[in-house]
């Protein structure tokens, strides 16, 4: 006899969550050497993390305080290297203070850019869009770039890394009218469309009719089909997300059209931003002269107090986000 199998919790529900203000005092607590306290400013989640399922991040621990991106101002240190009034990246997020060990904080420099730039731009995902493009799509002057998800946080920066680097067109998806306006009007996309008002099979050739020789895939699913068929002899694809699919109760088909990968000589290859690693120093170095010089723009949204957390969450979930979702605890 099969046992019976538990509901799966609809997707809106109510959210009884509610910041915690027991803390003790910040400046009481002893640390250990090698240590240092710092005040979270703003913080930022991934979704996979809430899968229990074998992955290359563990999953989230019931029952614990959950960590991602944040960062913050050191307030109290006992470790080298690490003073007070120091701003720091770290992975101990959705908390207001973060006991955080020396080698797992990283300086950043606040005159550079606002704080909740390297929650962004010059974080992860600027590292993600920077290494997706040139190292995994082995982007090259001159390529037709589409990027799906363009007005996300990895997204919008995929396609004007494009630009600036001399793509010959750059198209962007997107789910609202306003969206697909930001991708052409201040990030400099020839082309955008906002998938809800058609087939993305018809609108992408419609946008690219000369083809696609890379595609930047943040959506999976519908997305990636309509990609594949539009994709010329040799193209490359980084497969970075599939936001389409990632509340997804049961295993969704995959593209119908995967024969046209061997026919056109296709290359589909997924990205892990800690692969790498090694290019962080250029990837500040050349992002850090665009922003400078204006070439390059972005936008976040920033959603405070660490009680609406959950909430910011779910909007990113439903899209109603521009640029990286920030949690900002400076209030």
């Amino acid at each position: 006899m099969r046992s019976a199998q538990p509901a799966v919790p609809a997707a809106s529900r109510s959210l009884p969550f509610a910041a915690c203000r027991s803390a003790p005092c910040a400046r009481s607590l002893c640390l250990c050497a090698g240590q240092s306290l710092a005040h979270v400013c703003h913080s930022a989640n991934i979704r996979g993390r809430m899968n229990d399922v074998k992955s290359y991040i563990p999953p989230f621990q019931l029952d614990r305080p959950m960590d991602g991106g944040a960062v913050g101002e050191v307030v109290v240190s006992d470790a080298e290297g690490f003073a007070v009034g120091d701003h720091v990246l770290h992975g101990l997020g959705w908390r207001e203070y973060a006991e955080l060990d020396a080698q797992h904080a990283t300086k950043v420099d606040a005159s550079l850019a606002p704080l909740s730039a390297y929650l962004g731009v010059l974080g992860m995902p600027g590292l993600t869009a920077y290494a997706g493009l040139f190292e995994v799509a082995s982007f090259k002057e001159g390529d037709s770039v589409f990027v799906s998800g363009a007005a996300g946080a990895v997204g919008g920066l995929v396609g004007q890394f494009a630009k600036i680097k001399g793509a010959s067109r750059v198209i962007g998806s997107a789910g609202s009218d306003e969206k697909v306006t930001l991708l052409t009007e201040k990030y400099g996309f020839d082309a955008a469309f906002n998938y809800k008002n058609g087939p993305v099979a018809e609108q992408l050739p419609a946008a690219a009719p000369e083809g696609v020789d890379v595609y930047f895939d943040n959506v999976g699913g519908d997305h990636l089909e309509a990609a594949i068929s539009s994709m010329n002899v040799g193209g490359r694809a980084t497969l970075c997300g599939a936001i389409a699919h990632y509340n997804d109760t049961e295993v969704a088909p995959g593209p119908r059209n995967l024969m046209q990968v061997i026919g056109k000589r296709l290359r589909l290859q997924g990205i892990l931003v800690s692969d790498h690693a090694g290019l962080q120093q250029q990837f500040v170095q050349d992002v850090a002269g665009w922003l400078r010089s204006g070439e390059l723009r972005y936008d976040e949204t920033v959603v405070e107090g660490v009680e609406n957390a959950a909430s910011a969450f779910l909007g990113m979930l439903r899209g109603e986000n521009t640029g990286k979702m920030i949690v900002s605890f400076t209030g």
